[in-house]
């Protein structure tokens, strides 16, 4: 009896501590703003960062379509994957943050006029500012789909490591950067996606935070 009294109190903390929808579209919101504030600074000093996000800039820079259209058109085929993996609810607000991102990196350059801007600074706080987007977003159960969805879906179907699999996909396209990129835009692009992935590291202990979508 006692310790049915106990995961009873336990299931009732829990479901206090549910985030409310209104949580969430505020999370989502909050965090889709500061990862485009940190796209548009690495844009505007033309340099990488890390996954799919890295890629869409990258293509951007070769062919000017423009990061907004190329970062939600290369999502699309991952949405299914997403909704295998994580359920209808996560995929709608995966989807819905990889369209708010889109929007606000169109948006972000007229909102917020950065006319020049040191690479080394952009570096560094489009990593910051980036990393803390992507905590936001994901201490609400939503992430930005691309990669991570594969690596992981590698791992468990192939015995794969998932970690492996990013660090290769990172490579790839530091690789493919150095075709376009001078050295030292490429050097700042491993230092910004270095200190986005030193943030969520620091910061995202999922045993730590016990609040849920």
């Amino acid at each position: 009896m006692k310790m049915r009294a106990i995961s009873d109190e336990g299931d009732a903390v829990q479901a206090k501590e549910r985030h409310r929808l209104y949580e969430d579209a505020i999370a989502l919101v909050i965090g889709t703003l500061l990862v485009a504030l940190g796209i548009t600074f690495y844009a505007q000093a033309e340099i990488l960062t890390s996954g799919l996000a890295g890629l869409s800039l990258l293509l951007d820079y070769a062919s000017g379509y423009g990061f907004p259209v190329i970062f939600f058109l290369i999502n699309v085929p991952f949405f299914l994957l997403a909704l295998r993996r994580l359920g209808m609810a996560a995929t709608l607000r995966t989807v819905l943050a990889i369209g708010l991102v889109s929007v606000f990196t169109r948006y972000t350059p007229e909102w917020v006029r950065v006319d020049a801007i040191a690479p080394l600074y952009a570096a560094l706080f489009g990593g910051v500012v980036t990393g803390v987007g992507l905590l936001v977003l994901f201490r609400h159960r939503t992430g930005l789909g691309g990669v991570n969805l594969v690596a992981i879906d590698l791992q468990e179907r192939f015995g794969l490591r998932a970690g492996y699999v990013l660090l290769g996909v990172d490579l790839t396209i530091l690789v493919a950067a150095a075709f376009h990129l001078p050295p030292d835009k490429l050097a700042l692009s491993v230092l910004g996606a270095g200190v986005l992935n030193m943030i969520l590291a620091l910061n995202h202990r999922p045993e730590r935070y016990r609040g849920r979508s």
